[in-house]
């Protein structure tokens, strides 16, 4: 998929005879109506096809994964979707790198959701209606909501899958991931929050809360107590070393914030009749 990159991967892409579906940006462009293009260019070209490996611009594949998730997928007829652990390529470049890496770190088995980079079983994919292309954050969750809703599993595996470039140097990067992460919360949870398992309402109630008492000062020691609850269940429960557990806890703590201000915005843009923008913390793609 092309969304009008300027570093001539295009070129270099066909150069080694690989299929480029250039967006039409006249469309506003989510990353899901991007990959839902791609799957239906690769149905045209393949339509016998009966897995996919969708990966994010900022992602490479590891040596070995894709056996190992089709391996996975035939061995268990209910699973929809196959992913494994993303690392960072580059977790001591900053802080906002070293987070991602733990946040990538998640525990194995079934799951609740995968995220940019999985395989997915095409069959289950074409049940589900593919990704929501009007959704700008949290389409994985979304679709693999809708998946279980159908009966089908998610599961993760402890292999390795790919490495990611998060690219956060900034302080300013990091809070607009953050705001884009509470714009899905809220947008997740209006849309399936009726559900019998109250997609995302723990998680809005908790940005609600918290983000609203660090606006005021006499709330600080509460937020101080809940970075080392976190901290210290990510250290003892999913053995983060105790420095990063720290860290990881202090960031969870102080993006209650803007993920409480990205909900607000869901909200305020849904009551005024507007479409969404996309919140790229990156900056324009040059892929």
């Amino acid at each position: 998929m092309d969304s009008g990159s300027t570093d001539q991967s295009r070129q270099l892409a066909r150069s080694l005879h690989t299929d480029v579906v250039e967006l039409d940006l006249s469309i506003p462009f989510t990353a899901a109506r991007a990959r839902n293009e791609g799957f239906a260019r690769l149905l045209k070209l393949r339509p016998d096809v009966e897995f996919v490996q969708f990966l994010d611009g900022d992602c490479e594949l590891r040596d070995g994964w894709c056996e190992r998730a089709i391996t996975e997928l035939n061995a268990k007829p209910k699973a929809a979707v196959v992913c494994g652990r993303r690392r960072e390529r580059f977790p001591e470049a900053s802080v906002y790198n070293l987070l991602c890496d733990i946040e990538w770190d998640t525990p194995i088995g079934q799951a609740a959701s995968c995220g940019g980079d999985a395989m997915f079983r095409v069959s289950a994919f074409r049940a589900a209606g593919g990704y929501n292309a009007d959704i700008i954050a949290g389409e994985e969750p979304d679709l693999c909501f809708r998946l279980r809703e159908l009966h089908h599993e998610v599961c993760r595996i402890d292999a390795e899958m790919t490495w990611h470039d998060a690219a956060m140097t900034k302080f300013s990067q990091w809070w607009k991931r953050n705001v884009r992460a509470g714009h899905a919360y809220a947008e997740g949870n209006a849309r399936h929050g009726k559900a019998r398992e109250r997609f995302w309402e723990k998680e809005v109630k908790s940005n609600k809360t918290w983000g609203t008492a660090a606006l005021l000062p006499f709330a600080w020691p509460l937020h101080t107590a809940l970075a080392l609850k976190i901290a210290h269940y990510m250290h003892h429960q999913r053995g983060v070393p105790s420095g990063a557990a720290l860290r990881y806890g202090v960031a969870t703590a102080i993006g209650k914030l803007p993920q409480m201000l990205g909900q607000r915005k869901y909200y305020a843009d849904r009551k005024a009749g507007r479409r969404a923008a996309i919140i790229e913390y990156k900056g324009p793609a040059k892929h």
